[in-house]
């Protein structure tokens, strides 16, 4: 497995995205089986939300949270213009909406009107959307209340989060832990302690993976001493960061192998260039490792259930 070095790779791309916006540990969600948008508009719908996010200086969530940006529609008027080719002209309300989805509350709200235009209901719709505004100073306001009632969030619980991530680091549940203070963003009076605590679940998950992956290059060495056994244990060591704990002990594995093995062996342990910004790195790896836990967390029905109800 080669999550942790892959993770270090993106990380300067990910970082420099990251500089440009103000991260929110919030979602966009669309109803593929709403009355309010027709059927196939899902993916279309949740694009212009991220649109919404982004033009206001938010990066949110690319998988289901807790806080949730969606929206709504009603139809005000409908006008027929006559064809060739006849057409639909519709005007409808759209309704935008910042829930907590596992609390069931809706923290902020907004309405405009829209028009739409296509040669069938469905093309009316989707050209509707396409339309909806994106930066408005009501928009604003919207976006800023949901933020403000998000960072609350995160000022009351702060505490009581970083406890429970310790916790499952304990457990040896790293990307879990990680997960949870990752989503601590950097407006709450939590975020240097989440950080901080990122960092020390961070260096016991490096620690963990780096003793099973020497315990792994150390059996395969001992079941072949020879090139090949070389070549199996390499691509354990490979896995291993310069500051991980047992990294001495893999260089001493590493010289082993090289003093029996010599130019039949062309692997090298892993060393960090000189002039990079380590802290920064290890920072958003460990944002990483807790980003990829939450994407494959299944939704909760519950609060699926929940936005469902207000669409």
């Amino acid at each position: 497995m080669k999550r942790i070095y892959s993770i270090l790779l993106a990380v300067l791309m990910s970082a420099a995205m990251l500089a440009q916006t103000e991260y929110l540990p919030i979602s966009v969600y669309a109803a593929d089986d709403s009355e309010s948008f027709p059927k196939g508009s899902k993916a279309m719908i949740e694009n212009k939300l991220t649109q919404l996010l982004t033009k206001n200086g938010i990066a949110g969530l690319d998988y289901m949270g807790q806080f949730v940006l969606t929206v709504s529609s009603t139809p005000l008027d409908k006008d027929i213009i006559p064809g060739p080719p006849m057409k639909i002209a519709e005007k409808m309300e759209m309704n935008l909406y910042i829930v907590d989805s596992y609390a069931k509350t809706i923290f902020s709200s907004a309405s405009f009107t829209v028009r739409g235009l296509g040669e069938t209901e469905n093309k009316c719709y989707l050209n509707a959307i396409s339309h909806m505004p994106l930066q408005t100073p009501q928009i604003a306001q919207f976006i800023d209340e949901g933020k403000q009632k998000i960072i609350r969030y995160y000022d009351h619980e702060g505490e009581v989060l970083i406890k429970k991530a310790m916790y499952l680091a304990k457990k040896k549940e790293f990307e879990e832990a990680l997960w949870i203070v990752s989503l601590i963003p950097q407006q709450s009076k939590h975020y240097d302690a989440a950080l901080a605590t990122g960092q020390e679940i961070y260096q016991m998950y490096l620690n963990n993976e780096c003793n099973l992956y020497l315990a792994a290059a150390r059996q395969a060495w001992a079941a072949e001493q020879n090139s090949k056994g070389a070549a199996a244990a390499g691509e354990y060591l490979q896995n291993i960061l310069p500051d991980a704990g047992c990294y001495d002990e893999a260089m001493e594995l590493y010289r082993e192998i090289k003093g029996k093995v010599l130019d039949d062996w062309k692997f090298e342990m892993k060393k960090y260039q000189d002039g990079i910004d380590l802290e920064k790195q290890r920072i958003e790896a460990a944002r990483q490792i807790g980003v990829a836990y939450g994407t494959h967390q299944p939704a909760q029905t519950t609060s699926i259930e929940f936005l469902r109800s207000i669409l």
